[in-house]
């Protein structure tokens, strides 16, 4: 059976040219602006700064700072026992906009729960009273229940897992439950397999899942561009979706951190990094945008880009900011262009989607009456024009390739005979916006 699904996913990913959709999908999508997201942590991250870029924020949470050495006692909300205020973090995300899903990391509690069951229940129960829909800080709307808990062992995951899951759903039932980074098959150091979930059906809302399109593993860590049929990037959450239906129908799938990293520093020649290998800049920004794209495509429902901000180290996931340094890096512009153009659209359709002819796809309005945006790229001609030709009947009211450096979109004048529309299109999306 495995053997019989596997050689089906791969002839999914040869016909559509990499992600795993032979036919169309009706389901809906998500508006840009409940689809956008980008991952946080607490005190570092600026809520003024990064609004251009996002919509959704999601907080790695460390547990430990709540429970501190005895995990039987609980915090004084909005108090950490470290003394950070959860309500003065949480609470001016929150009043700027944004929408808060806090992943409970809990990997450094694992030896130092005095009663597991008893007082993850009760942890789980209180921040949800506290800080979800209607409570004191009504500021978070999803929790995660943990990150990549690899220190958990299965059983023990489920364990704290249920306990959790129990206390939130008793303490507010409108706060979503998210699981850790989970994939289809066993669980490994950095994941949770699919099992870990089964008779759980009831006790989570959302399925996340990690995936970076690394072409070589250790020492060198290269990624690749998303399209890239060789690495197991956009296959696996393919795989997950596909999962989903079969036994979570109706359960949104989030991909909680994908990215690239960019630094401008070459890491030490003699360092445990030497042979890494990072992507440019250019690559960060224009890779991050078609992920988004084709996430949206695919039937994601939110996607974070790792990380808000870096400090350009050589080393992997360490040069993965859209900041450096809390300057916006290309890859920042790019994804505020991409989130401006279409915030208020949800995607709607394929026109051309292959390796070798480009991509195409459109996005229609929130409102009616509002011009479609068409997005055009191509995957493997990165730096070189490509002549993209197609049928279309409505009026082109104008055309963008994406922003670079200095934030600014290049304008473009498609040419037009007809019905018949060309453009020449990159690496880097081109927007087109068509009045029909």
């Amino acid at each position: 059976m495995m053997y019989l699904r596997l050689l089906i996913l791969a002839l999914l990913l040869v016909v559509t040219g990499g992600h795993g959709h032979a036919e169309e999908e009706t389901k809906e999508r998500p508006l840009f602006r409940d689809f956008v997201g980008l991952c946080g942590h607490t005190v570092n991250f600026k809520p003024d700064l990064y609004w251009p870029v996002c919509r959704v924020v999601r907080d790695y949470h460390p547990v430990k700072w709540d429970l501190g050495e005895d995990s039987s006692k609980l915090p004084e909300w909005p108090f950490a026992k470290n003394r950070v205020d959860w309500s003065k973090i949480y609470g001016s995300w929150h009043a700027k906009g944004f929408k808060i899903s806090v992943c409970l990391m809990f990997d450094e509690m694992h030896e130092e729960w005095k009663d597991l069951d008893k007082d993850a229940y009760a942890y789980a129960k209180s921040f949800a009273e506290h800080f979800g829909p209607g409570g004191k800080w009504p500021y978070v709307e999803t929790v995660e229940l943990g990150n990549e808990p690899g220190l958990y062992d299965d059983a023990k995951y489920r364990k704290i897992f249920e306990a959790m899951s129990r206390g939130i759903r008793e303490g507010n039932p409108l706060m979503k439950i998210a699981t850790c980074n989970i994939e289809v098959g066993e669980s490994k150091r950095y994941w949770k397999g699919t099992g870990v979930l089964a008779g759980f059906e009831d006790k989570y809302d959302v399925l996340r899942i990690h995936r970076y399109a690394i072409a070589e593993q250790w020492p060198v860590w290269r990624r690749s561009y998303p399209e890239d049929p060789q690495v197991p990037f956009l296959s696996a959450i393919q795989e997950l979706l596909h999962w989903r239906d079969e036994h979570a129908p109706d359960k949104p799938v989030w991909v909680s951190e994908f990215g690239w990293d960019s630094s401008t520093k070459k890491p030490d020649p003699k360092g445990e990094w030497s042979k890494w290998v990072d992507s440019t800049d250019e690559e960060q920004a224009r890779w991050l945008v078609r992920s988004f794209l084709i996430f949206a495509r695919m039937g994601i429902d939110k996607a974070f880009v790792y990380f808000f901000n870096d400090e350009d180290e050589p080393k992997l996931h360490a040069a993965s900011g859209l900041t450096r340094n809390y300057q916006p890096k290309p890859a920042y512009h790019a994804v505020a262009w991409m989130l401006e153009a279409l915030k208020d659209y949800r995607f709607s359709k394929v026109i051309r989607e292959s390796l070798e002819d480009g991509y195409i796809y459109e996005f229609a309005p929130e409102k009616d009456g509002e011009p479609v945006i068409l997005a055009v790229w191509h995957a493997t001609k990165e730096n070189e024009g490509h002549e993209f030709e197609w049928e279309e009947a409505g009026k082109v009211l104008k055309a963008e390739r994406m922003s670079g450096e200095d934030g600014e979109a290049v304008g473009l004048s498609p040419s037009i005979k007809g019905s018949t529309m060309k453009i020449e299109g990159w690496g880097a999306p081109v927007f087109v916006w068509i009045q029909r």
